[in-house]
């Protein structure tokens, strides 16, 4: 397939992990403008070098500039994106017409792409945007793959780049207020606390004798989760996107793990190039998530709320990170406890890829041998018969 795989960079080590398990581009955010204020985010210095060692791959960094901006943003936000056009950034992600505005006045030659925020769901306004300088537009969730055709057909120029997997709001392509209601914390502004993932219960009034009372609305035992949505994977309808002229792959996840992300991130590179559907379908499945739709690809869909607390677990623990190898040893860096006699298996872009082995002889990093690496985060050195790389990670399939 010759769309992007566009990946997402919630800090730098996960940058890192997006660049290494095949991501043709990364989006990330700084610390001011973007919509995952509780991410790690970037320090300019990071962002200068993310972009060096990605455009050394030939690979891509688009920054995150995506909030709903009020007046007193604007002081800051012209000396942002000059800022971002000196470092070399290959595209700025923004939502609000003012944003575009600025980012247009400020540094003329940085390529600005319309957010999803912008709610971008007809040709005309793909059209318009592509007048005001938009270079690429993100688009709504809600489309279908037939619109989307359609968009692409009233403007072949523009580059269209659609979200293909993780988690989904429930408001219309994350234009959402309950946040900020509930908690005084705006999703317009990056401060999202989820609160359509919560537990929702009702209490009534009882006319008849003046009690307040709850109201049996359970969908199962442990309660109702109205609002929570299942997470989106199109893996199977990557072929139909690109024909209907989407050229950027999109993966949700700034908040994600590393771990998380090279799953991900390996699955959809490994079926982009080539590798079996049910194979790649088999990996999104050992991760934790909420059950899988594909949500309004082929138009309206009722079904896409997940009324169960929801996260699947996965079918692997993740168990370490590997951190180098040397002499038919790898060290690694423990984040579930493991013992000798553990069977673990490599998640890795190379062929080592779901190779396993047999903890034999592990150490700690004075030297002692040990029979149970149970310090978190504690440093090992494991004796393995596969020249593994820094990157690599291990896990241990469940059951």
């Amino acid at each position: 397939m010759r769309s992007e795989l566009l990946a997402p960079a919630g800090s730098y080590s996960k940058f890192l992990t997006a660049l290494y398990f095949g991501a043709d581009a990364v989006y990330l955010g700084g610390k001011n403008f973007s919509l995952r204020t509780f991410a790690d985010n970037f320090t300019e210095a990071e962002m200068a070098s993310a972009v060096a060692a990605a455009h050394a791959q030939n690979k891509k960094v688009y920054v995150t500039a995506n909030i709903y901006a009020r007046n007193a943003d604007f002081s800051m936000l012209f000396d942002y994106f000059q800022a971002l056009a000196g470092l070399g950034v290959d595209g700025v992600i923004v939502s609000d017409a003012g944003v575009v505005y600025a980012a247009k006045k400020a540094a003329p030659s940085l390529p600005i792409h319309l957010s999803t925020q912008a709610n971008t769901t007809n040709k005309y306004a793909v059209r318009f945007w592509g007048e005001q300088g938009v270079s690429r537009v993100i688009l709504a969730r809600e489309l279908s793959l037939k619109e989307i055709a359609e968009i692409h057909e009233y403007n072949p120029d523009m580059e269209l780049e659609a979200f293909v997997h993780g988690a989904m709001c429930i408001s219309y392509s994350g234009r959402c207020l309950l946040s900020d209601y509930l908690d005084g914390r705006s999703s317009n502004r990056g401060a999202c606390v989820q609160s359509c993932r919560w537990r929702y219960e009702v209490r009534a009034l009882n006319a008849t004798n003046g009690k307040s009372e709850w109201l049996p609305i359970e969908q199962d035992e442990r309660g109702t989760y109205i609002f929570n949505s299942k997470d989106l994977n199109m893996l199977a309808r990557l072929q139909e996107m690109e024909g209907a002229g989407i050229r950027s792959f999109k993966i949700e996840g700034r908040m994600k793990s590393g771990y998380y992300l090279a799953t991900v991130i390996n699955a959809y590179r490994r079926f982009m190039d080539g590798a079996p559907l049910a194979l790649s379908q088999e990996e999104l499945l050992s991760v934790s998530h909420r059950e899988y739709t594909e949500a309004y690809a082929d138009g309206k869909n009722a079904q896409t709320v997940n009324y169960e607390d929801g996260i699947s677990k996965g079918e692997y623990t993740y168990i370490a990170d590997v951190l180098g190898n040397e002499e038919g040893y790898i060290r690694v860096e423990m984040r579930n406890r493991f013992k000798v006699g553990d069977e673990l298996e490599v998640l890795s872009p190379s062929a080592h890829f779901k190779r396993s082995f047999t903890v034999e002889r592990m150490y700690d990093l004075q030297g002692e041998r040990i029979e149970d690496a149970k310090l978190v985060q504690g440093i090992y050195k494991i004796e393995c018969p596969l020249a593994l790389e820094k990157g690599d990670y291990l896990r241990r399939k469940n059951g």
